[in-house]
């Protein structure tokens, strides 16, 4: 249980180091990704980021 809690924190740091990175990248701003407002806070749901990053992550881990 530890372990996957340190795993997962771990996944959370480097994707807060590397979301500026990204946005440079232009993931984020994908067609799919969608952003409204509700309830007085933007909201975010980068559903095309998302896809195109895991069949990135299953290439580069087929690779491997």
């Amino acid at each position: 249980m530890i372990r996957w809690m340190i795993v997962i924190f771990l996944a959370l740091l480097l994707i807060s180091w590397f979301t500026p990175l990204l946005h440079r990248l232009g993931f984020g701003k994908l067609p799919g990704d969608v952003r409204f407002r509700a309830f007085g806070r933007d909201w975010f749901l980068p559903i095309t980021t998302t896809i195109v990053l895991s069949m990135l992550a299953s290439l580069i881990a087929q690779v491997i």
